[in-house]
């Protein structure tokens, strides 16, 4: 099989395809990903069938599980999305239902005149005793009106599912039941008094941790300083606490990268710290939620008084930097520059009277400790970057970040030595920075 050096390493090859045989992409797709669901194994059955019995060889498996295909098409999907830009490795796309392809008639309009364009054969498995809808390149107008059709039915089943799951949840917020989802920290399901249905009340272990954290506060220590104390204690993050209280394991993918245990921040501590729901309300969109007479309504006994919660929220706007708004960042580099010293990401900061600004190593801000923070003058990191890339691609096109983003641009910088007088004005130091692109090509810096 042909050298995939795009792929993601989480696609994986499912066959060898022989030379003379349909080479097929099966693709996979679930809205809601749990432990239990066995949606992808028969979605993967279905596919295998649908080859077999069009003689096809399947080559290859995108897999976008916990993707809305109600709001991304297949051409925004994290893993689909590779493939549709990379045509030439297969003959065909092989879905189990036009469901699981689309819920939109545009969606479905999308996809069709891209098979078209790339001259691509589309199919949609079905029932076992349905034979699968295949949709040629030039199929003709019957068999695309067809899939048209089914998409249709497939957006209307999508915008009454999800108009009755707003009308539930709403009804559930009003009376103050828990409808399912993330628990607030500090609180667990309990069984609602009435008898019917679920409500929160105060877990003891991570409520005394709400209180301790509060306490911490008060006392002057900052967020970041917290952050730190809660990481070298082991203290599980709420998304890792809501696992572990689910029976599953800690820990995840983020920002391209696996961890074991998601670290504790000052945005995430803050994040507990000024939700409403410490005060037992209803929250929703990050708001409280009021009855017709504008009270809370609450879902669970709180773990602080409104007087606390108040001064709490009072500390943290004293804390704040000068209470300023912060101005978004369309940082040429961010997602794309990186610390050496502990891998974490860096970011722009502006400095006050300078046309440009610094890219830095912001270890501290994540809960971590970095060995050798690295930071760089912004118009000189991007300079680098951009000669970089045009060298590497061989084009003189405008670099923006999400070019660089969709060809796996990184640029990896080592902390600065001391000293070096007025010559370190002159430029980056090349020997603290490496490049790469893709998943292979490294770019060395010119010395």
């Amino acid at each position: 099989m042909p050298k995939r050096s795009h792929r993601p390493a989480s696609q994986s090859s499912i066959a060898t395809s022989a030379p003379q045989q349909t080479r097929a992409l099966g693709v996979l797709r679930i809205s809601q990903l749990t432990d239990v669901t066995t949606a992808p194994d028969r979605q993967r059955a279905t596919i295998h069938r649908c080859a077999q019995q069009l003689g096809f060889a399947l080559v290859a498996e995108a897999a976008d599980l916990g993707v809305s295909a109600r709001s991304k098409s297949p051409f925004e999907r994290p893993s689909l999305s590779i493939w549709l830009r990379h045509p030439a490795e297969y003959d065909a796309i092989v879905w189990s239902h036009v469901d699981r392809a689309v819920r939109s008639l545009a969606h479905m309009a999308e996809l069709v005149a891209w098979g078209r364009q790339y001259s691509r054969t589309l199919v949609f498995g079905g029932q076992e005793e349905d034979s699968p809808i295949v949709v040629p390149p030039q199929a003709d107008d019957a068999v695309v009106q067809r899939c048209l059709d089914l998409a249709k039915v497939a957006e209307q089943e999508a915008q009454t599912l999800s108009a009755r799951l707003t009308s539930s949840h709403a009804a559930l917020r009003m009376t103050g039941r828990y409808g399912g989802g993330l628990v607030p920290f500090g609180y667990r399901k309990a069984p609602h008094p009435s008898g019917s249905g679920w409500c929160l009340a105060p877990d003891p272990e991570s409520a005394a941790l709400v209180r301790a954290i509060v306490a911490d506060v008060e006392s002057g220590m900052s967020l970041i300083a917290i952050a730190r104390k809660l990481n070298d204690a082991g203290v599980p993050v709420p998304r890792d606490h809501h696992a572990q209280l689910k029976g599953r394991s800690m820990g995840g993918r983020r920002h391209g990268r696996d961890f074991e245990q998601f670290r504790w921040t000052s945005g995430t501590l803050s994040k507990v710290l000024r939700s409403p729901s410490l005060m037992g309300h209803r929250i929703h969109e990050g708001q409280t939620v009021r009855g017709p007479e504008g009270s809370p309504v609450l879902i669970g006994p709180p773990l602080l008084t409104e007087d606390e919660f108040g001064s709490l929220q009072d500390l943290l706007r004293a804390r704040s930097s000068g209470n300023s708004t912060r101005s978004r960042t369309n940082a040429l580099l961010t997602a794309v520059a990186y610390c050496s010293g502990c891998h974490g990401r860096m970011y722009f900061a502006a400095r006050k009277g300078y046309p440009h600004g610094d890219y830095a190593c912001r270890a501290t801000a994540r809960g971590d400790v970095c060995s050798a923070p690295a930071s760089m003058r912004s118009d000189w990191l991007e300079t680098y970057t951009v000669t970089q890339y045009k060298e590497a691609t061989g084009t003189d096109v405008p670099v923006t970040r999400e070019l660089l983003l969709e060809n796996g641009a990184r640029v990896t910088v080592a902390k600065g030595r001391c000293g070096g007088g007025p010559a370190r004005l002159a430029g980056p130091d090349a020997s603290r920075l490496s490049f790469t692109l893709g998943s292979d090509d490294t770019v060395r810096p010119r010395r």
